[in-house]
């Protein structure tokens, strides 16, 4: 994609929810002998389908020589976002838009084995033979006037969106007085009859066993730092994977190498933090699976770390123009950005880290006193978001170095004074530009 890639993806993400609203409004008219709109919002889109066809646009364009690897990878992803929306559909709205729960070969019926591999035939398609003509018929298109329609469309679906957000949560709002004024009536009866149970056991209790009458102050609730697995929880964890995970790298580049080379993502510590993000986002999307069997967690680990270390090194590659690992030399790989036994490696760490190691680590964290970890934590957000920032401005303005663009303000010259391409060798040896 070319210059007008942010209005090429705005066209494929509108073409693809009207499709989907399309496919999925016939589908339930079919069913239910009658039109459903069945999309969130009021218009005629189902953004989840825009969403997918973005990612595998962004994520799977290359594989378009590979349609065996296009197809999982687009059931994998397609998998992972409708499973994902599901989830926060109804943790926020407490609702379920689709439950697939009574078909065989389901996950928390969100996703099924029919879905998995429609949405794989799709983003094949939508990859080899649709984006083409998509892309192909907004050239066509006279560019001003299809540039203000999109961003016209935007911004109606942006109010659309805000409108419905508001309508969901008036609705669940007025569900829950309603539901408040119903258990209140029932508590007033429940109360009266369980005040006269009460005052007949007690005087039956007194009267048999005289010690019973003796009161015991229940043990309050200690609150805990950081219990389940809420934000402060995720913040400890992105933090300590980050930091775990360069150590691990770089000792593993030591012992395979034979030599030390530094694996960090940021240029303040050694962190990297596609190890932080896939140990906070794992954590948080395999909870409430953590006692489920290991083959099962094994299963999911290999195919969402795989996803993940390709997505990352796709949007890597996209945004700063450089390849941070490479693959190539080792057998079963996919375009050098992952491989077979890479993926089983994060399949035995989905294992590993939810059976053994954060039942310890999230005990440890849990001990830290209340005050001291809520100020720990927001001093460690506020470093990494610095950190972050700084490295990819820094990133950023390595590549504009590379294509002889000039600092022209006091940012610029401030990174290529600290930040020079001798400093990030050091700190990224092993990123290799793409441009």
């Amino acid at each position: 994609m070319d210059f007008n890639m942010g209005y090429q993806l705005l066209w494929l993400f509108f073409i693809y929810s009207l499709l989907g609203w399309v496919g999925e409004s016939i589908y339930a008219a079919v069913r239910q002998k009658q039109f459903v709109n069945r999309g969130l919002l009021n218009g005629p889109l189902c953004c989840i389908y825009g969403v997918a066809a973005l990612v595998f646009s962004l994520g799977l364009q290359e594989l378009d020589t590979a349609p065996v690897f296009l197809f999982l990878g687009s059931a994998i992803l397609g998998g992972f976002i409708e499973w994902l929306t599901g989830r926060l559909l109804e943790r926020f709205f407490h609702r379920r838009w689709w439950d697939y729960s009574r078909r065989r070969f389901n996950l928390d019926g969100y996703v099924s084995l029919e879905s998995f591999l429609l949405w794989g035939v799709g983003g094949t398609l939508g990859i080899l033979f649709v984006n083409p003509l998509l892309l192909k018929g907004f050239a066509m298109l006279p560019q001003r006037v299809v540039r203000i329609t999109l961003l016209v469309v935007l911004g109606l679906s942006i109010v659309d969106a805000v409108g419905t957000v508001c309508a969901l949560l008036g609705m669940e709002r007025r569900e829950r007085q309603l539901q408040q004024e119903i258990n209140a009536r029932l508590q007033e009866s429940s109360n009266r009859l369980n005040a006269w149970i009460v005052r007949r056991v007690s005087r039956r209790m007194k009267a048999a066993h005289p010690s019973a009458a003796k009161r015991f102050r229940r043990p309050s609730d200690e609150t805990v730092f950081a219990s389940g697995c809420g934000f402060y929880k995720v913040v400890w964890l992105f933090v300590l994977g980050s930091l775990l995970g360069d150590i691990v790298e770089t000792i593993f580049c030591r012992f395979s190498m034979g030599y030390w080379m530094s694996r960090s993502s940021l240029v303040w510590g050694p962190f990297s933090i596609v190890w932080g993000f896939a140990l906070a986002v794992g954590t948080v999307m395999l909870y409430n699976y953590r006692d489920r069997s290991d083959s099962f967690l094994f299963l999911f680990g290999t195919f969402l770390g795989g996803a993940y270390e390709y997505l990352c090194s796709v949007l890597s590659e996209l945004v700063f123009g450089k390849v941070f690992w490479d693959y190539s030399e080792i057998p079963f790989n996919l375009g050098g950005r992952i491989n077979l036994l890479y993926c089983f490696f994060w399949g035995i760490a989905a294992v590993l880290w939810l059976k053994y190691v954060y039942p310890v680590a999230a005990k440890w964290i849990e001990r830290i006193p209340i005050r001291v970890g809520t100020v720990i934590t927001w001093v460690m957000v506020v470093f990494m978001v610095c950190n972050m920032a700084v490295s990819f401005l820094a990133l950023v303005r390595s590549a504009q170095r590379e294509e002889g663009v000039e600092a022209t303000n006091i940012v610029d010259q401030l990174l290529d004074q600290y930040y020079s391409d001798e400093v990030l060798d050091v700190i990224y040896p092993a990123a290799q530009s793409t441009r």
